[in-house]
Protein backbone atom coordinates (compact mmCIF):
# COMPACT_ATOMS: atom_id res chain seq x y z
CA UNK A 1 0.00 0.00 0.00
CA UNK A 2 1.65 3.37 -0.89
CA UNK A 3 2.25 5.80 1.65
CA UNK A 4 0.98 8.82 -0.25
CA UNK A 5 -1.16 8.80 -4.00
CA UNK A 6 0.83 9.75 -6.67
CA UNK A 7 -0.29 12.96 -7.06
CA UNK A 8 0.86 14.28 -3.19
CA UNK A 9 4.25 13.12 -3.55
CA UNK A 10 4.53 14.84 -6.93
CA UNK A 11 3.12 17.73 -4.82
CA UNK A 12 5.72 17.09 -2.03
CA UNK A 13 8.64 16.70 -4.14
CA UNK A 14 7.38 19.83 -6.15
CA UNK A 15 7.48 21.83 -2.56
CA UNK A 16 10.99 20.32 -1.41
CA UNK A 17 12.68 21.46 -4.86
CA UNK A 18 10.98 25.01 -4.24
CA UNK A 19 12.21 24.99 -0.55
CA UNK A 20 16.08 24.32 -1.85
CA UNK A 21 15.61 27.15 -4.52
CA UNK A 22 14.31 29.49 -2.16
CA UNK A 23 17.61 28.44 0.13
CA UNK A 24 19.89 28.72 -2.57
CA UNK A 25 18.45 32.18 -3.57
CA UNK A 26 18.26 33.18 0.05
CA UNK A 27 22.38 32.38 0.90
CA UNK A 28 23.78 33.37 -2.62
CA UNK A 29 24.33 30.21 -3.82
CA UNK A 30 24.36 28.78 -7.11
CA UNK A 31 21.02 27.28 -8.84
CA UNK A 32 21.18 24.20 -8.69
CA UNK A 33 23.84 23.24 -6.76
CA UNK A 34 21.80 22.07 -3.87
CA UNK A 35 20.99 18.29 -4.64
CA UNK A 36 18.19 16.70 -3.24
CA UNK A 37 18.91 12.76 -1.57
CA UNK A 38 15.13 11.39 -1.08
CA UNK A 39 15.36 9.20 1.65
CA UNK A 40 13.04 6.44 1.47
CA UNK A 41 14.07 3.71 4.35
CA UNK A 42 10.84 2.20 5.40
CA UNK A 43 8.85 3.31 1.69
CA UNK A 44 7.36 1.08 -0.42
CA UNK A 45 8.50 0.48 -4.19
CA UNK A 46 4.97 2.10 -5.14
CA UNK A 47 6.39 5.18 -3.88
CA UNK A 48 9.77 5.42 -5.12
CA UNK A 49 8.40 4.95 -8.51
CA UNK A 50 6.28 7.99 -8.39
CA UNK A 51 9.08 9.72 -7.41
CA UNK A 52 11.14 8.41 -9.99
CA UNK A 53 8.26 9.23 -12.41
CA UNK A 54 8.71 13.24 -10.87
CA UNK A 55 12.21 13.34 -12.12
CA UNK A 56 13.84 11.95 -8.64
CA UNK A 57 16.47 9.86 -8.78
CA UNK A 58 19.20 9.69 -5.93
CA UNK A 59 17.37 7.35 -2.82
CA UNK A 60 19.18 7.05 0.16
CA UNK A 61 18.59 3.63 2.15
CA UNK A 62 19.60 3.13 5.69
CA UNK A 63 18.73 -1.09 5.86
CA UNK A 64 20.62 -3.59 4.11
CA UNK A 65 18.10 -5.87 3.29
CA UNK A 66 15.47 -3.45 2.61
CA UNK A 67 17.65 -1.66 0.08
CA UNK A 68 18.70 -5.11 -1.52
CA UNK A 69 14.78 -5.75 -2.37
CA UNK A 70 14.17 -2.32 -3.84
CA UNK A 71 17.42 -1.99 -6.04
CA UNK A 72 16.07 -5.69 -7.87
CA UNK A 73 12.55 -4.35 -7.95
CA UNK A 74 13.67 -1.39 -9.51
CA UNK A 75 16.70 -2.91 -11.40
CA UNK A 76 15.17 -1.26 -14.77
CA UNK A 77 15.12 2.50 -13.54
CA UNK A 78 17.80 4.90 -13.60
CA UNK A 79 18.46 5.21 -9.83
CA UNK A 80 21.28 6.54 -7.79
CA UNK A 81 21.55 4.50 -4.82
CA UNK A 82 22.51 6.17 -1.14
CA UNK A 83 23.72 4.09 1.70
CA UNK A 84 22.80 6.67 4.83
CA UNK A 85 22.70 3.40 7.41
CA UNK A 86 25.20 2.89 9.97
CA UNK A 87 27.83 0.54 8.99
CA UNK A 88 28.91 -2.24 10.38
CA UNK A 89 32.35 -4.95 9.29
CA UNK A 90 29.60 -7.71 8.41
CA UNK A 91 27.86 -5.21 5.85
CA UNK A 92 30.33 -3.49 4.19
CA UNK A 93 30.59 -6.54 1.22
CA UNK A 94 26.87 -5.54 0.14
CA UNK A 95 27.33 -2.17 0.38
CA UNK A 96 30.00 -2.50 -1.92
CA UNK A 97 28.64 -4.78 -4.34
CA UNK A 98 25.00 -2.74 -4.29
CA UNK A 99 25.60 0.80 -3.98
CA UNK A 100 26.45 3.52 -5.66
CA UNK A 101 27.61 6.37 -2.61
CA UNK A 102 27.72 5.19 1.08
CA UNK A 103 27.78 8.61 2.95
CA UNK A 104 29.07 6.94 6.24
CA UNK A 105 32.39 5.68 6.38
CA UNK A 106 33.65 6.57 9.94
CA UNK A 107 36.96 3.75 10.43
CA UNK A 108 39.86 3.10 8.49
CA UNK A 109 38.76 -0.60 8.59
CA UNK A 110 35.24 -0.45 6.84
CA UNK A 111 36.85 1.83 4.12
CA UNK A 112 39.17 -1.08 3.75
CA UNK A 113 36.68 -3.71 3.23
CA UNK A 114 34.63 -1.55 1.45
CA UNK A 115 37.31 -0.68 -1.17
CA UNK A 116 38.43 -4.59 -0.90
CA UNK A 117 35.09 -6.29 -1.73
CA UNK A 118 34.45 -3.52 -4.10
CA UNK A 119 33.44 -5.47 -8.00
CA UNK A 120 36.68 -4.75 -9.93
CA UNK A 121 34.07 -4.27 -13.00
CA UNK A 122 32.28 -1.54 -11.33
CA UNK A 123 32.94 2.30 -10.66
CA UNK A 124 34.38 3.55 -7.99
CA UNK A 125 32.19 3.57 -4.96
CA UNK A 126 31.50 7.16 -3.95
CA UNK A 127 31.64 7.70 -0.04
CA UNK A 128 31.90 10.70 2.29
CA UNK A 129 33.48 10.57 5.72
CA UNK A 130 30.99 11.02 8.47
CA UNK A 131 32.32 13.40 11.25
CA UNK A 132 30.41 13.39 14.61
CA UNK A 133 30.60 17.79 14.85
CA UNK A 134 28.34 17.66 17.99
CA UNK A 135 30.25 15.30 19.74
CA UNK A 136 27.12 13.38 21.02
CA UNK A 137 28.08 9.91 22.35
CA UNK A 138 24.89 8.54 20.54
CA UNK A 139 25.88 9.33 17.40
CA UNK A 140 28.01 8.04 14.86
CA UNK A 141 31.29 9.86 13.38
CA UNK A 142 35.31 10.39 13.29
CA UNK A 143 36.08 13.15 15.53
CA UNK A 144 36.59 16.21 13.58
CA UNK A 145 40.64 16.37 15.19
CA UNK A 146 40.55 13.16 13.53
CA UNK A 147 39.10 13.40 10.30
CA UNK A 148 42.16 14.74 8.18
CA UNK A 149 44.35 11.92 8.41
CA UNK A 150 41.14 9.35 7.87
CA UNK A 151 40.05 11.57 5.24
CA UNK A 152 43.66 11.25 3.58
CA UNK A 153 44.08 6.99 4.34
CA UNK A 154 40.63 6.40 2.67
CA UNK A 155 41.43 8.86 -0.48
CA UNK A 156 44.67 6.28 -0.82
CA UNK A 157 42.51 3.49 -1.29
CA UNK A 158 41.98 2.41 -4.96
CA UNK A 159 38.39 1.50 -5.14
CA UNK A 160 36.92 4.09 -3.41
CA UNK A 161 36.63 7.97 -4.68
CA UNK A 162 36.42 10.44 -1.24
CA UNK A 163 33.76 12.96 -2.07
CA UNK A 164 33.58 14.66 0.63
CA UNK A 165 31.88 14.57 4.15
CA UNK A 166 28.96 14.46 6.03
CA UNK A 167 27.50 14.89 9.34
CA UNK A 168 24.19 14.47 11.42
CA UNK A 169 24.75 17.00 13.94
CA UNK A 170 22.48 17.56 17.08
CA UNK A 171 19.06 18.66 16.94
CA UNK A 172 18.96 22.01 17.63
CA UNK A 173 15.73 24.26 17.61
CA UNK A 174 17.38 27.65 16.18
CA UNK A 175 18.72 28.99 13.36
CA UNK A 176 22.44 30.03 14.32
CA UNK A 177 23.30 27.15 16.41
CA UNK A 178 21.99 25.17 13.33
CA UNK A 179 24.31 27.06 11.06
CA UNK A 180 27.30 27.00 13.60
CA UNK A 181 26.95 23.09 13.29
CA UNK A 182 26.99 22.76 9.69
CA UNK A 183 29.92 25.86 9.72
CA UNK A 184 31.85 23.37 11.73
CA UNK A 185 31.95 21.05 8.45
CA UNK A 186 32.17 23.52 6.11
CA UNK A 187 35.47 24.93 7.64
CA UNK A 188 36.67 21.46 7.76
CA UNK A 189 35.99 20.35 4.50
CA UNK A 190 37.92 23.54 3.34
CA UNK A 191 41.05 22.72 5.37
CA UNK A 192 41.16 19.53 3.40
CA UNK A 193 40.77 20.92 -0.17
CA UNK A 194 43.35 23.11 1.26
CA UNK A 195 45.75 20.56 1.91
CA UNK A 196 45.21 18.78 -1.42
CA UNK A 197 42.19 16.68 -0.91
CA UNK A 198 39.64 16.84 -4.10
CA UNK A 199 36.55 17.34 -2.22
CA UNK A 200 32.78 18.63 -3.68
CA UNK A 201 30.34 17.26 -1.70
CA UNK A 202 28.94 18.32 2.05
CA UNK A 203 25.82 16.06 2.93
CA UNK A 204 24.10 17.93 5.59
CA UNK A 205 20.95 19.00 5.74
CA UNK A 206 17.51 17.40 7.19
CA UNK A 207 13.62 18.81 7.17
CA UNK A 208 14.21 20.55 10.21
CA UNK A 209 17.44 22.50 9.58
CA UNK A 210 17.19 22.63 5.26
CA UNK A 211 17.70 26.46 5.49
CA UNK A 212 20.69 26.54 7.52
CA UNK A 213 22.45 23.84 5.80
CA UNK A 214 22.17 25.47 2.38
CA UNK A 215 23.56 28.65 4.64
CA UNK A 216 26.60 26.48 5.14
CA UNK A 217 27.52 24.98 1.70
CA UNK A 218 25.33 21.67 1.87
CA UNK A 219 25.45 20.23 -1.67
CA UNK A 220 23.25 17.57 -0.83
CA UNK A 221 20.73 17.39 1.40
CA UNK A 222 18.75 14.22 2.98
CA UNK A 223 14.49 14.60 2.93
CA UNK A 224 12.53 12.05 3.78
CA UNK A 225 9.06 12.73 5.30
CA UNK A 226 8.95 16.28 3.21
CA UNK A 227 9.00 14.14 0.18
CA UNK A 228 6.99 11.05 1.30
CA UNK A 229 4.82 11.83 3.94
CA UNK A 230 5.04 9.71 7.56
CA UNK A 231 6.95 6.49 7.08
CA UNK A 232 4.95 3.24 7.48
CA UNK A 233 5.41 1.41 10.88
CA UNK A 234 7.62 -1.45 11.20
CA UNK A 235 6.09 -4.69 10.87
CA UNK A 236 6.57 -7.10 13.55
Amino acid sequence: MITEPKAEIAQRLAAVRQRIRDAEVAYGREAGSVKLLAVSKRQPIEAIRAAIAEGQHAFGENYLQEGAEKREALAGESVEWHFIGALQSNKTRAVAEGFDWVHTIDRLKIARRLSEQRPADAAPLQCCLQVNVSGEASKSGVAPEQAPDLANEIASLPNLQLRGLMTLPEAVPDFESQRAAFRQLRELQARLVADGLALDTLSMGMSNDLEAAVAEGATMVRLGTAVFGPRPEKTP
